[in-house]
Order: C-alpha cells, then sequence, then structure tokens
C-alpha cells in the first residue's frame, strides 16, 4: 500500500517550495482521502484545486492548476495538502483502508436498491446539482437520437458567454469553460454508441469548428482546450468507423481541415483514417493534396501533408520532391534533403545535393549547419583540401572566431594552417582598422589570437585598434604572470566605474578585480599600495553593507 512521508514531499517539491508549503496548512479545506488518491483546495493567489497520486507507477506524484504546477511541478500547494494528510488524526495508511471501507460499502448499498429506488435517488441528485441534470440530459438526448437538442446543447455548452469578461475568458474561468466543453465529446460518443453514428460525424464536426472559434477568446495556458479537440478528434474517427461514410466525401473533409485553420486545435493526420478511406479514398486524399501543394508551394500546411503522405507510402522521391519544390535561399532545405536521402543509404545523392546547396547559396548567407555536415562528409572520404576551401569561404563571409576556429581545425588536419592563418588575421586585422565586423563585442582578431595563445600578439593588436571591455579583462587575466603593471591598469580602469553602482552582481564584479589588483601588487612587490587603494575604497563604499560583507568574506 502506498504512502509517503515529509521526506518524500520534500524530495519532489525542493527545499524552497517545501517550506512555503508548510506555512499553507490552514489554507488547505475539503481535504479527502480516498484509497490512492488525495484532493483538496489550497487557498493562495487563486483557489487552487490539487491531486495526489499515491499509486503511480514512479510512487508518489501530484497535480495541481496553479501556474507553477501546470508546468509540470511539484508545488507548495501540493506540499501543504500532503503535509495536512499526514498530520491527521490517523495514519495515512489507516485514513486509505477507511475510505477503500467506505467505497465498498456504498457499491454494496447501490447493489441492493431497486430500480425505483435508484431512479428516486438520482432524481433527488438531478435536483440539486445543475451541472449533473445538464450532463444527463445531454446523454439522454444523445441516447434517444434526438439530433436538434443535442445540437442545441453543444451550442450551448461551447459557448463562451457565461465563462467570458468583455469577450475574453480569464485563466481562472478557462478551466471551467474546459470541463464544460468536454462533455461534448460525450454525448458525440454516446450519439454513435446508440446506433447514431453518420449523426455524430456531423456533430463532431461542427464541434470542432465551434470550439476552433472560441479559441481564440479564451487563456488556454494549461492546454485544456487542445485535450478536448484531440478528444473530439478521436470521437470523429470512432464515428467514421462505425458509420463508414463517403471515401470521397471524408477524404475531401480531412483533406480541407488538413490545410485549415482547426487542424492547428484537433491534430487530424489522414492516415489514421486509412482503414476507414481504403484505397480509393486514400487515393483522392493524396490526389487533393498534390493539388493544393500545386497551388500553394510555399504553403506550411501543404508541405506538411505532402510530405507525411510521402513518407507513409515510403516515396523517397516524393518526399525529396516536397522539399525541392520550395528551396530555402540559405541552403537548409538542401540539406535537410541530403539528411532524408541518408537515411536510404543514398549518400551520392546527398552529397550532390548539399553541394547543390552551397553552389545556389553563394550571394547570402549560407546555413552553417550545410557548412558542417558538406566539411563532416569531405573528411569522411579524404577530402581534406575541400574541406578546407569550404571552411575558407564561410570563414571570408563570416568573420567570426568560431569560423577562424573551425577553419584552423581543418587546416592543421591537412598540414596548410600555418599559410590559411596568414590570409585569416590579415582579413580580421582589416577589419579591426576599420572597426566593421564583430565590433559590438571587440575585434574578432584580439580573439582569435588569445584562441591561438598568442598573448602578446593580442595585447599589441588591442593597443593598436582598440578593444572591448571583455577583451581587455581577459587579456590582462591571461597576461597578469608576466606583465602585471599592464594587467593592473588594466584592472583598476574597469573597477572604477564599478564603485558608482549597485547590485549584487556588481558587487561580486568588483570583488574580483579587487583580488586580481592585490596579485598585481603583490607580483610587483608593492602591497603597501594595494592596503591603501583598498583602504580608501572601502572608506567610500562604506555604506554598501552586502559589499563590504563580501569584501570580507575574501580578505580584502
Amino acid at each position: 500500500m502506498g504512502g509517503f512521508t515529509e521526506a518524500d514531499l520534500r524530495a519532489l517539491a525542493g527545499p524552497r517550495s517545501f517550506e512555503r508549503g508548510s506555512g499553507y496548512l490552514d489554507a488547505v479545506t475539503a481535504l479527502e482521502v480516498g484509497d490512492g488518491w488525495i484532493t483538496a483546495t489550497v487557498h493562495g493567489t487563486g483557489a487552487y484545486e490539487v491531486e495526489l497520486s499515491l499509486d503511480g507507477p514512479e510512487g508518489l506524484s501530484g497535480a495541481c492548476d496553479c501556474p507553477y504546477g501546470l508546468e509540470g511541478n511539484f508545488c507548495k500547494h501540493l506540499v501543504a495538502a500532503g503535509l495536512r494528510a499526514l498530520a491527521g488524526p490517523e495514519s495515512l495508511p489507516r485514513q486509505r483502508i477507511r475510505a477503500r471501507t467506505r467505497a465498498q460499502d456504498l457499491d454494496a448499498w447501490l447493489a441492493e436498491l431497486s430500480r425505483d429506488e435508484l431512479l428516486v435517488l438520482v432524481r433527488e441528485q438531478v435536483t440539486e446539482d445543475r451541472q449533473l441534470r445538464h450532463r444527463l440530459e445531454l446523454r439522454a438526448a444523445s441516447a434517444r437520437g434526438d439530433l436538434a437538442e443535442v445540437r442545441g446543447r453543444i451550442v450551448e455548452l461551447l459557448d463562451i458567454g457565461p465563462f467570458a469578461q468583455y469577450g475574453y475568458v480569464e485563466y481562472a474561468d478557462a478551466h471551467a469553460y474546459g470541463e464544460q466543453a468536454a462533455q461534448v465529446v460525450s454525448a458525440i460518443a454516446a450519439l454513435t454508441a446508440s446506433g447514431r453514428a453518420s449523426d455524430a460525424i456531423s456533430l463532431s464536426r461542427e464541434a470542432m469548428r465551434l470550439l476552433s472559434q472560441a479559441q481564440g477568446a479564451i487563456d488556454d495556458s494549461d492546454g485544456h482546450l487542445g485535450q478536448v479537440g484531440t478528444a473530439l478528434a478521436e470521437a470523429h474517427l470512432d464515428a467514421c468507423r462505425a458509420a463508414r461514410p463517403d471515401p470521397e466525401e471524408l477524404a475531401r473533409w480531412l483533406v480541407g481541415h488538413a490545410l485549415g485553420d482547426l487542424d492547428e486545435l484537433t491534430d487530424i493526420d489522414p492516415l489514421d483514417y486509412e482503414d476507414v478511406l481504403g484505397a480509393q479514398g486514400l487515393a483522392i486524399v493524396r490526389r487533393l493534396a498534390a493539388e493544393a501543394s500545386c497551388g500553394n508551394r510555399t504553403g506550411w500546411a501543404e508541405k506538411y501533408l505532402m510530405e507525411r503522405l510521402a513518407r507513409a507510402g515510403g516515396d523517397m522521391d516524393a518526399v525529396v520532391a516536397v522539399y525541392a519544390a520550395d528551396l530555402a535561399p540559405d541552403g537548409s532545405t538542401h540539406l535537410a534533403i541530403a539528411r532524408e536521402l541518408d537515411t536510404v543509404g543514398r549518400c551520392d545523392e546527398s552529397l550532390r545535393w548539399a553541394e547543390r546547396g552551397i553552389e545556389e547559396t553563394r550571394s547570402v548567407a549560407v546555413d552553417s549547419s550545410l557548412i558542417d555536415y558538406l566539411c563532416a562528409r569531405y573528411e569522411a572520404v579524404g577530402r581534406l583540401p575541400d574541406a578546407v576551401a569550404l571552411r575558407r569561404a564561410h570563414f571570408a563571409a563570416l568573420r567570426s572566431l568560431a569560423a577562424y576556429q573551425q577553419l584552423r581545425t581543418v587546416a592543421m588536419a591537412t598540414g596548410c594552417w600555418q599559410t590559411e592563418r596568414v590570409v585569416a588575421l590579415a582579413l580580421l586585422r582589416a577589419d579591426a582598422e576599420q572597426r566593421q565586423q564583430g565590433w559590438y563585442g571587440g575585434p574578432v582578431l584580439i580573439d582569435a589570437l588569445l584562441d591561438d595563445e598568442e598573448v602578446d600578439a593580442a595585447w599589441r593588436a588591442a593597443t593598436e585598434t582598440g578593444a572591448h571591455d571583455r577583451q581587455w579583462l581577459t587579456l590582462a587575466d591571461r597576461a597578469r604572470a608576466t606583465r602585471p603593471a599592464d594587467a593592473l591598469g588594466v584592472y583598476q580602469r574597469l573597477a572604477e566605474p564599478l564603485r558608482n553602482q549597485t547590485s549584487n552582481r556588481v558587487y561580486e564584479q568588483l570583488t574580483g578585480l579587487l583580488l586580481s589588483i592585490r596579485d598585481c601588487h603583490r607580483r610587483l612587490g608593492t602591497p603597501d599600495e594595494f592596503t591603501a587603494y583598498l583602504t580608501a575604497l572601502r572608506a567610500d563604499q562604506k555604506r554598501k553593507r552586502n559589499l563590504m560583507r563580501l569584501l570580507d568574506q575574501h580578505g580584502l
């Protein structure tokens, strides 16, 4: 029999949520312990419904409709409900046994009632519970095949009016609307079960349309409407399997649905209907999809449907044709085709498509992933000079540190790095002198020299062309052992503006710089100068208590 302890709650929630949940015990109401579950309402910013599951595959788990809980987290409200259950007058196992006994007793009592007694009981509940009455009225209308009544109730259930304020359903009311909308699915399923599957098909389609129209006016942050949409799609499929509608009509509806706005909510896949469509209907789906694709070659929905159908048919040439109908200017589509061809072992064709992507994107920035793919293919077959040429052209276009590093890697493998490096650095030096490529973060030339472990050369370049503070800090850190005086000047310059700023992040930066300044004075043999500098700084910054505490922690 599953159970849990405070330690289990802490492990699931984490220390912070556990501590916060500990303060919410008095906010827990309507606590109920069942055989394997615990439910409650926890009052915080709102009234949140929580449920703890005790016997799941991973042991204790929980769900809460607060924003943090809807992200899949074990929140403070779940902690509060769990702690409140553990604090009960009886142990949790004992509470579960009592819940199981109550359920068994109820089942036994109901089983002993006569039909008339059960009717009296249900009528009492219907009188007291309006929502139950509405659900049963809808089920009754479905069972007797009253299509007009069912349609009217569906329209009422999907109407946002009772939940909306100024035409919009806020998050706090969206869950209740979703629960009401879910009743539509039950009504449609009941129609199918009662032999009215054809009516269920038409009503499920109408319900999808109404729900899609309402979707834009609802804060569906928890995705509840998506669940209702999926359930509607399943009810439609079940009805189609029972009614066996005309394959051509179904094919036309499926393609129209897949290419329309409604598909975002229901995500219906025409291939799920293969057993209903048969060979004739599936052929019509393929023909209609092809016609739609020809009419709108750049349409995302058309491409996705064509690709899906092509994959299902195992026709790689058709998949390639779908991609090739709308090639992206940066070569990313060429890469997608190459990777698709790789999956079926057509490696020569995939290489030609990748090379074609490079040839056809010379006038625009090429997708870096295409460069990486093609270089890897070249290296795998020993075409290193081609890989170098490709990396060289890519670097010349981007002038970035990453492109420089990639060129260096392949050129070193080929044994031509020294030659390539001279040309590459000349390009970066020209950029630095003109303050062009990468200047927002400092000249790439300096980053490249530092990456090559050429610290002195990088320092000279920074002095000649200027550098970003980030680069000066890196230079000072790397050169401190051999150029302490130069590094000291950099650290002091970077520290000065921080003295006029506040925040813990700034204090951490300033403390780090002070530690570096102290090390420079130690190397220079001038510790007294640092002592005087630090004393003056502390006197000037003494009102910043967090900074003073941080300096104390680091012995400053």
